[in-house]
């Protein structure tokens, strides 16, 4: 995505009624590389619902819980007069955000699968407009194997990584037994003790090989993908086919659902805290 020329920028900045002086913070750098002439990288979040959703209150509830979350969901992201990028606030036209596509009526909760998957393919190899802020929400109002309903966040890279982005969308939710308590996950680390000199002299003299063991694997991870982006190309598998131009080639979204014991489990046996996988020729990623 090209954010233009200040001409350009001028232009869109008075066609949304925008104060041109008023910017509220520089763009990083990394939301600057996400968001270029070369690479446009957007978050595809996806909600199941175990009810219908009605999409009455959507705007009201973007506009007075969504957007007051993060500033860059009211901004554009322009340059000022010395060719900076910035985050201009605008004022934002939510029904230009909300989608609710229509699929085929009276069709069984595996056809809808299908539909969904497709439509999930179609909206990640479109382009979100650069003339207002960068997401949209889509709202599937039919029923899949897996929920009655489905919410889907197309949120722009450059507004967060994907910690932050999910952190804001898990903000907006809500317990089902008790509204007004705040939405918690169950914690895995026990409650901290205060250790006496001695335990503390023993820890210090038992983390040496640790550290050092880190700072080693640091160092080899860091000189291997150097390696990797310079020299030494991944090997042929399922997941990468090697084939000249294959980064202009249609994509398809496939989905895979695990339990929360299947990732416990799976945690437990590969004893780490964090789980990543990442497929980088389908984009796909998943995290726990």
């Amino acid at each position: 995505m090209n954010i233009g020329s200040e001409a350009q920028n001028r232009n869109m900045v008075n066609e949304l009624n925008v104060d041109e002086g008023e910017y509220s913070e520089p763009v990083s750098p990394t939301g600057q590389y996400f968001n270029s002439s070369e690479l446009s990288i957007c978050v595809l979040a996806v909600l199941d619902s175990d009810i219908p959703i009605d999409d009455s209150p959507a705007l009201a509830l973007l506009k007075d819980v969504f957007l007051p979350i993060n500033p860059r969901f009211s901004s554009l992201m322009v340059k000022d007069e010395n060719g900076v990028k910035q985050w201009k606030k605008v004022e934002v036209k939510l029904e230009d955000h909300v989608n609710i596509p229509n699929f085929p009526p009276g069709l069984l909760p595996e056809s809808y699968d299908n539909h969904l998957s497709n439509y999930l393919s179609k909206i990640a190899m479109e382009q979100l407009p650069h003339n207002r802020p960068l997401w949209n929400i889509h709202i599937i109002k039919y029923p899949t194997s897996n929920a009655a309903g489905n919410l889907i966040f197309k949120l722009h890279h450059s507004l967060g990584d994907g910690f932050s982005l999910m952190g804001a969308l898990l903000s907006c939710l809500q317990r089902a037994d008790n509204p007004s308590v705040p939405l918690t996950f169950p914690s895995l680390t026990s409650a901290p003790t205060t250790p006496s000199l001695s335990l503390k002299t023993n820890c210090i003299f038992k983390n040496i090989p640790n550290v050092l063991w880190s700072a080693f694997n640091t160092v080899s991870d860091f000189g291997w993908s150097l390696l990797k982006s310079s020299y030494v190309e991944d090997d042929i598998s399922l997941i990468r086919s090697g084939g000249p131009g294959v980064e202009f080639k249609p994509i398809v979204v496939s989905t895979m659902t695990f339990s929360l014991d299947h990732i416990k489990q799976i945690k437990t046996k590969l004893g780490v805290e964090h789980w990543r996988v990442q497929i980088s020729e389908g984009d796909g990623e998943t995290q726990s």
